[in-house]
């Protein structure tokens, strides 16, 4: 029996591609998450200087194991004891080599939508570490850009508020309120319409279900 959501994925797949690569980002399908992982340490070499952020699709797919087990730099601000700690790891990942983020949408055009909280994901992936690998799923793709902002703000950030624990509307109600709550985790939200320099921001895009 045909697997409609694959064959859905794969070609749909290939058309984001093809659009992300016309607007300057790297960009790759990889059918399996087996596949993601072996490109993504394909595209890390030995030796680099690594952090990460919002990487819960790379951990799914084991990229964040990978490196931590392996022969790299690794700015790990899950591996902190205070919150002080935590900051200046993040502050490193400024000037690493590779950074390893997810995505909260993608337009089928080729452009992706962060939002965050402290600003530490949102902030690499506009500038500092010289190259950022982004990780996703096809669940991520979505119609348009308008569809991707929403996905980032409505079914993203209130999933995330509640994985996280925090105190906001969406994560009692599972609904956005377009709060102000002081652990809001839509304090900055940005457009990703083009990679510059050309190749800087590399893209996996993987046909399965990954992150939220």
């Amino acid at each position: 029996m045909v697997n409609a959501t694959k064959l859905y994925y794969d070609k749909r797949g290939a058309v984001a591609v093809k659009n992300l690569q016309s607007r300057f980002f790297d960009a790759w399908y990889c059918s399996t998450k087996e596949e993601a992982l072996a490109k993504a340490l394909e595209l890390i070499p030995k030796g680099s200087s690594i952090g990460w952020g919002g990487a819960l699709s790379a951990q799914q797919i084991g990229l964040v194991d990978a490196v931590k087990n392996g022969n790299y730099v690794v700015f790990d601000r899950d591996n902190t004891s205070s919150d002080e700690e935590k900051v200046a790891v993040s502050r490193k990942c400024f000037d690493a080599d590779y950074f390893i983020t997810g995505a909260n949408g993608i337009s089928i055009d080729g452009q992706m939508v962060n939002i965050d909280g402290g600003g530490n994901r949102t902030g690499m992936i506009v500038y500092g570490p010289k190259y950022v690998i982004v990780i996703a799923g096809m669940n991520k793709v979505c119609d348009s850009i308008e569809a991707a902002v929403e996905r980032a703000r409505k079914i993203a950030a209130p999933m995330n508020a509640q994985r996280f624990g925090l105190e906001t509307p969406c994560a009692v109600t599972g609904v956005c309120a377009d709060c102000k709550n002081k652990t809001s985790i839509c304090n900055q939200m940005i457009i990703t319409r083009n990679s510059r320099p050309a190749g800087r921001i590399k893209f996996i895009l993987v046909g399965e279900e990954l992150g939220l």
